[in-house]
């Protein structure tokens, strides 16, 4: 474009104006005031400074800002004719910006910044503006000294506000954090709060005081505000230049909540800060925050772990921590020497003193692509059950064994002390314990026992197979049939884990019969678990009968495993189980019961009754299981063990979810976990606990509580590897948080899942992921990132491209065209528009179809007013039609499967109404709207609500644009009537506001 022009110098600031902050548009801003310059009429160039100094405002380059405001100031005073009157305005307002640009910059001298609040505090008297926002400033240069601040505060806050004061939530932000720096978090969360709460905000707030509320919230317990304020805050923060301090506010943050991993991805997303000199002192907060992280790493023993420093060298936490040590320092001590003052230093100290403010991490809900590197211990950690264990080696043997035979959870840590000793140089087997197979072999069932516990199926299968043929070496045929009962289990889930695979990776091999290698390879691993356990239960019936017998505990064992068996073949066939499959389940369940009972074996009753209300529980039998868990817990605490009171308690806590009694549920899992702790249990599934406390929490309408504990077992199961499971629960989490408005907090949930592209999960997985970040995206509150939007549909569109189901294209290319059109990127939205019609006529998906259509009648009216009315009505004509193609087809494979004929045209309806109403043809729009009524009528009751809301907007436009108010109060009166009987009290609270406000008004 040439520049030759002042119209072309100001459509070219007007393109530019769309560009985000940074350095391409601060370039463009800098030639664009060159550009116009050239021309006698100084309007252009007034506007073209006023956006330059805009641009090195928001990209962090304040140093610059004083400069190009004197040639601002000049042409004020020279030709104050050129100025608009926003452009007047401006003139005052950026004297603000002016004083905290020299605040910034350590070069400028302290008096040079007070008297410039004197040339400020003169213009604005001269102009006959309030002085508010001159003591402001000075409250400014005070607080940054240290030197009269709470004077200076209370100058500033005992005057009235004046309309060029700052906005009310940065005024609300700057008097909590005078607050904060004399110790008292409550107070400053107290006056935090219109804006913390959202009722107070503007451009960048709440999110400047999300990053500085973090520490007092977490000081003060507020640990639930504090994760949300940080998931939100730092997401509007990320890249940009002019937010170096909240970065290293958020840096802190995870520093001192133990997130050293989530950390050290902000650090690495953030280098380019490293080069940032155009604001110092925001420079000084963000290598303080990177100084904090990286002084913890170090002491922790991470000295040598890679982090992302200033780009051209490779750094570790020491080198880096040597850097930014010296450069915040050397930074902080210009700062002091220009004060005179030692505030600066003294409050980088006081951050840098600062330690951890939680023992463990902090759950955040967001995955963290950074490992986050653990301390190294200084003494290597004991057991607590090894930490008095016996030191005689026989004893120590005895007592394992005897652990073991109760099933006690510290029996794992005797055992462990027992293969190091056994291993030891010297060592020499004492036949008083047995035959040395029998030790070998017991040590090779921990091991087993240990990887089932880990998940490890493989590793198990051969343990426990070892174990087997090592007691039949030593002559003990009962433990050998028992450990061959357990490695069946063993196979059983080898065989679950390898299809799951397969079908994770997609290798299904599903031939032309539909069958799969997957199916199959878990069918031929449960018939070979059977064919082995029942092998072992034939053997131990052989040796039941012998005259040796069979000891109980194993007896039981391998008709637990049985039963184990039996319930997992059970539940996972689900409804679909066959009589077959229920009488086994049945008979192995009541054998065990039976003989447990005969046997005097109390935990293994329990166990029985465990598996039977598990399978009554999935069945919907909930009272049966109920009774079931009760008499479980009864028989282990007849037989004092405690220990093994967790599961059934965890379970208990599900089966009373299903019963709606969500707050017994959360008192039943919470003494799961206590038992869990209590006892050391190690193998208590930690992670799925905190899952179901979660939904318990959300069903009792608890969001805080849900959010907390969904997102400690997203944590866990990060940890654990378990990446699929971590995902699908981020996945719950961001609903729980869209659910109650924190759209922001659920949008950065669901971006950290796709960290890597989503590579690492089931692509069904990765694409529901995508789908639900691209709707909340195209939804945030207040930010509404169409463009990010659009672009996570189009990744979406590539990844279901070469799905069988057709109608998830449909529904992706719909969605995709309206994000597009949101994004203000036309063609590309016309194109996808085009694609999703395509793709309805080969997968019908008539209520996506029709409601991009509405969608795009609604952005053309909106674009381009009434004369965008045509464009509009040929969208809600062509989804008219699409609804009668539909009407007229039969069955699913038609598209009809999820069409409601009254809803899809009554909205069609409604929306072609408020086209007509924008297009100021209100008269045509109350008709419309009327026929849309009329429609909804056929949907009975379920149409109740979208028929008031026409009704609403049909009396709107009688009672305001054409004068009948009397024909409105008729209208909404049998409305309200419909509404009530209907149930639907938030209907009728909105039509009785409505009808009040025009009865206060002359009938038309």
């Amino acid at each position: 474009m040439t520049l030759e022009t002042p119209e072309a110098v100001f459509e070219a600031l007007r393109e530019n104006d769309r560009r985000p902050y940074g350095r391409q548009r601060t370039v463009v801003a800098e030639e664009l005031v060159e550009a116009a310059g050239q021309f006698e009429d100084r309007g252009a160039l007034v506007t073209a400074l006023l956006e330059l100094m805009e641009a090195y405002e928001y990209s962090g380059e304040n140093r610059k800002s004083p400069v190009v405001f004197a040639r601002v100031l000049k042409l004020w005073e020279e030709q104050p004719d050129t100025f608009s009157e926003w452009e007047a305005r401006q003139v005052f307002w950026r004297f603000k910006w002016v004083a905290t640009s020299l605040l910034q910059v350590p070069d400028v001298p302290l008096e040079a910044i007070l008297g410039w609040t004197r040339e400020m505090r003169d213009r604005y008297r001269a102009a006959g503006h309030g002085v508010q926002p001159v003591y402001a400033m000075r409250y400014h240069v005070a607080a940054h000294t240290g030197v009269d601040a709470d004077d200076a505060f209370d100058l500033w806050t005992t005057r009235p506000r004046t309309e060029l004061s700052d906005c009310e939530a940065c005024e609300i932000r700057l008097r909590a954090l005078h607050h904060v720096g004399r110790g008292d978090d409550a107070r400053a969360l107290e006056v935090w709060r219109p804006v913390l709460d959202g009722r107070a905000g503007c451009s960048e707030e709440p999110y400047l005081s999300h990053g500085h509320s973090l520490l007092p919230l977490l000081r003060t317990g507020r640990a639930d505000e504090a994760r949300s304020g940080h998931l939100t805050g730092y997401r509007f923060c990320r890249g940009k230049s002019n937010m170096a301090e909240q970065i290293g506010l958020h840096l802190e943050f995870c520093v001192l909540t133990r997130n050293e991993g989530r950390a050290l991805e902000i650090l690495a997303e953030n280098r380019a800060l490293f080069d940032g000199t155009g604001a110092p002192l925001s420079h000084l907060d963000f290598l303080t925050g990177v100084e904090l992280l990286l002084a913890r790493l170090t002491a922790d023993g991470h000295a040598d772990l890679a982090v992302g420093g200033p780009a051209g060298t490779n750094w570790t936490a020491r080198t880096l921590l040597e850097k930014v040590r010296s450069d915040a320092g050397a930074l902080a001590a210009r700062f002091d020497a220009r004060n005179g003052t030692t505030a600066v230093g003294d409050r980088r100290r006081a951050r840098l003193a600062q330690q951890p403010l939680t023992a463990e991490p902090l759950a955040l809900g967001v995955r963290s692509a950074a490992a986050a590197p653990a301390p190294a211990p200084a003494v290597p950690a004991v057991p607590p059950a090894a930490a008095d264990a016996p030191e005689d080696f026989a004893e120590l043997v005895s007592r394992a064994r005897e652990l073991s035979a109760a099933l006690h959870p510290h029996a794992a840590a005797l055992w462990e002390l027992v293969a190091e000793r056994a291993a030891a140089d010297g060592h020499v087997h004492d036949p008083a314990l047995g035959p040395v197979e029998q030790l070998r072999g017991e040590l090779a069932l921990q091991r087993g026992l240990a990887a089932r516990g880990a998940d490890d199926a493989a590793a198990a299968l051969a343990a426990l197979t070892e174990a087997a043929e090592l007691f039949e070496e030593a002559g003990l045929p009962g433990h050998a049939v028992a450990a061959r009962a357990r490695a069946a289990t063993a196979l059983r889930e080898q065989a679950r884990k390898a299809a799951d695979a397969q079908e994770a990776d997609g290798t299904d091999g599903t031939d032309g019969a539909g069958d799969s290698d997957g199916a199959g390879d878990a069918g031929a691993g449960l018939a070979a678990a059977r064919e082995q356990l029942d092998a072992a239960l034939a053997r131990a019936e052989e040796l039941l009968a012998g005259p040796d017998g069979l000891e109980p505990r194993h007896w039981l064992t391998v008709l637990l495993c049985r039963a184990s068996l039996a319930h997992d073949e059970l539940t996972g066939l689900g409804d679909e189980a066959p009589d077959g499959v229920r009488e086994a389940f049945d008979a192995a369940v009541s054998v065990l019961l039976s003989e447990a009972g005969r046997l005097g074996v109390p935990h293994r009753a329990a166990d029985a009754l465990q598996y039977r209300a598990d399978a009554a529980s999935r069945e919907g039998r909930l009272d049966e299981a109920v009774a079931d868990l009760e008499r479980s817990l009864e028989l282990l605490e007849e037989a004092g063990q405690p220990w093994l009171t967790s599961r059934a308690l965890g379970l208990f806590g599900q089966v009373r979810l299903r019963q709606g009694m969500p707050e017994e549920s959360i008192r039943l899992v919470h003494r799961a976990l206590a038992e869990a702790a209590r006892w050391d249990d190690e193998d208590f599934p930690v992670a799925p606990s905190h899952v179901l406390l979660g939904h318990a929490a959300a069903q009792s309408g608890d969001t805080a509580g849900a959010v907390r504990h969904l997102s400690e077992a997203a944590s866990r199961f990060d940890r654990e590897g378990e990446d699929e499971s971590a995902a699908g629960i981020r996945l719950q989490l961001a609903d729980v948080l869209t659910e109650a408005g924190r759209d922001g907090d659920a949008v950065a949930v669901l971006e950290s899942v796709l960290l890597d592209g989503g590579e690492s999960l089931h692509p069904r997985l990765a694409a529901q992921v995508r789908l639900n970040l691209a709707r909340g995206l195209r939804g945030l509150r207040g930010l509404g990132e169409h463009r990010a939007s659009a672009e996570e549909f189009l990744r979406l569109a590539d990844a279901v491209s070469g799905w069988e189901e057709q109608h998830t294209h449909t529904m992706v290319a719909c969605e995709a065209a309206v994000a597009l059109a949101e994004a203000g990127r036309p063609d590309a939205a016309r194109a996808a528009y085009d694609r999703a019609v395509q793709s309805h006529r080969a997968a019908p998906g008539t209520p996506h179809v029709t409601g991009m259509m509405r969608e795009f009648a609604r952005l053309a009216v909106d674009a381009a007013g009434p004369d965008g009315l045509e464009e509009a009505l040929g969208h809600l004509s062509a989804a008219e039609g699409v609804c009668a193609d539909a009407d007229a087809a039969a069955g699913p494979d038609a598209g009809a499967a999820d069409f409601t004929a009254w809803y899809e045209t009554g909205m069609i309806r409604h929306r072609r109404a408020l086209c007509l109403a924008d297009a100021g043809m209100h008269e045509d729009a109350v008709a419309e709207l009327d026929r849309a009524v009329t429609v909804f009528e056929a949907g009975g009751e379920e149409a109740e609500a979208p028929r008031a809301e026409s009704v609403r907007i049909a009396a709107l436009l009688e009672g305001h644009a054409l004068g009948r108010t009397a024909a409105a109060l008729s209208r909404l009166d049998s409305t309200i009537a419909r509404c009530e009987r209907a149930g639907l009290p938030h209907a009728v609270e909105i039509l009785r506001a409505l009808r009040a406000r025009l009865a206060a008004q002359p009938s038309g």
